[in-house]
């Protein structure tokens, strides 16, 4: 099974026809909302032709821009031919949008302008989103206050919570037992306090998340497969431990996570609270480093790793390029954001990088630069780090305090400007004299993800080479 958008758009559909039928036997529709929200709820799943028209009736009264994000949601998801008709015409005469591309060029519409939704618009989104997961009521009702991020920008990814089922502790195996990997499959790297573990990008596709104790560290690696991006955050702070899981909802195109304790919705990309009650609390996952590379080349530098089973507990094509394969097939995105920036086709991969020492910062290095810089020195505020970049295109990163580098064999050893060798280790740069080195955090991810995350990042990229013709 491959999460295509017919298949997400199948299981909206099988939902709503859900909806109906609730409706048809007597089930209510957020009966404590405000007018406005219920008449945008009665849209989509009342099966009352009367009913449906004195809703029309009542949005035609009360229409501000500030009830578009719910006549886009509500668009959206209704079913109903005269409904869809009265809706496009207040999109179109707000947006002059609406065209081949549906809603995503609402959306970007939308997103690119400062509107303030109606006060009830997160209550909106609960009492629609409930009847597909009732988990789903909790991430918006009466939250609205506590939302850091725009709620019209939060969108459903087609699945139920949990329903792109996490790994939880999973078995893992000797790298000699892993035979059904081959050399040049991709895996994700990460290594703790001398545990080193690899996870193939052909399973973890499947679940997006796993959940696991590595080097003693309890740790949750969430792969945003729609942004290119696996992070292995820490979940215990402040001596509590966080569980967390695939909400099913989307920011940017990028997943967000959800708390058990209090379901409030996290941002992957910045591993923060969002929205919900732990929201502004200054709440922020530390996270890891994590290698991507190719199974061989992992196993070579790392020859006692531990590597993901294909024993989950699920049934999947776990096989290499299985998952997803017609949507990273293209440069075509799935949900878009509020940006296109083209300096890079959206899926080129960059090394993102942001220090917690320089929280207004961030860095995106083009991997196609560092395949041609394979030793890189740069700054970030005022953390100085190095990249190397092995011969199979594989990025490490590690702070060289006051030590400069001049040269890198392009395999396991960096040569400073004193002369001395460092050898390049997973965790630390560990030179012939003895001196250590640690290593920074880092991962890869899309263009158009991290930009979308942290629009005034930087970039630095391989210049485009235009060839000359004769005229």
């Amino acid at each position: 099974m491959n999460f295509s958008v017919r298949q997400r758009t199948l299981r909206a559909r099988h939902a709503l026809g859900v909806l109906a039928l609730m409706m048809m036997c007597g089930a209510s529709v957020a009966e404590e909302a405000p007018p406005l929200s219920e008449a945008f709820l009665s849209l989509i799943v009342d099966a009352d032709p009367e009913s449906v028209q004195q809703s029309m009736q009542l949005i035609e009264d009360n229409w501000s821009l500030s009830a578009l994000p719910m006549a886009v949601e509500a668009y959206q998801y209704s079913r109903y031919t005269d409904v869809r008709a009265f809706l496009t015409e207040r999109i179109r005469s707000e947006t002059n949008t609406l065209g081949d591309d549906g809603v995503n060029e609402v959306y970007a519409w939308m997103w690119n302008k400062d509107i303030k939704p109606t006060d009830d618009y997160g209550n909106f989104k609960a009492g629609f989103y409930r009847y597909i997961d009732p988990a789903f009521e909790t991430y918006f009702l009466d939250r609205q206050p506590t939302a850091l991020i725009r709620l019209d920008e939060v969108r459903w990814g087609g699945v139920a919570q949990d329903g792109i089922p996490p790994l939880r502790n999973p078995e893992m195996v000797s790298a000699a037992k892993a035979d059904y990997l081959d050399d040049e499959h991709i895996v994700f790297g990460i290594t703790i306090n001398g545990d080193a573990r690899a996870y193939p990008k052909r399973i973890l596709a499947w679940h997006e998340m796993f959940t696991d104790t590595i080097g003693g560290v309890p740790i949750a690696g969430v792969y945003c497969t729609l942004c290119g991006t696996v992070i292995p955050y820490r979940t215990t702070v402040s001596g509590v431990e966080h569980q967390l899981g695939t909400s099913g909802f989307l920011y940017r195109s990028n997943k967000l996570m959800y708390d058990k304790a209090t379901q409030s919705l996290w941002s992957t990309e910045r591993g923060e609270p969002v929205i919900g009650p732990l929201a502004g609390q200054g709440i922020a996952l530390p996270f890891e480093s994590v290698v991507t590379t190719t199974w061989g080349e992992w196993r070579r530098r790392n020859p006692h790793t531990t590597v993901l089973s294909l024993n989950t507990g699920h049934q999947r094509d776990y096989s290499e390029g299985a998952a997803y394969a017609d949507y990273f097939a293209t440069d075509e995105l799935m949900f878009n954001t509020p940006f296109n920036d083209q300096r890079l086709d959206n899926k080129r991969e960059v090394l993102a990088l942001r220090f917690a020492g320089s929280p207004n910062e961030q860095l995106a290095i083009d991997t196609e630069y560092l395949k041609r810089h394979t030793l890189f020195a740069g700054r970030i505020g005022k953390q100085r780090f190095i990249v190397v970049t092995d011969k199979t295109g594989a990025n490490r990163v590690y702070d060289p305090g006051d030590v400069t580098f001049v040269t890198y064999d392009g395999d396991s050893t960096l040569t400073d400007k004193a002369g001395a060798t460092w050898a390049v280790r997973e965790e630390t740069l560990q030179s012939q004299t003895g001196q250590t080195l640690n290593r920074l955090p880092y991962h890869r991810a899309f263009w158009f993800g991290w930009h979308a995350a942290y629009p005034s990042t930087k970039l630095i990229k391989q210049p485009t080479v235009h060839t000359a013709h004769p005229e």
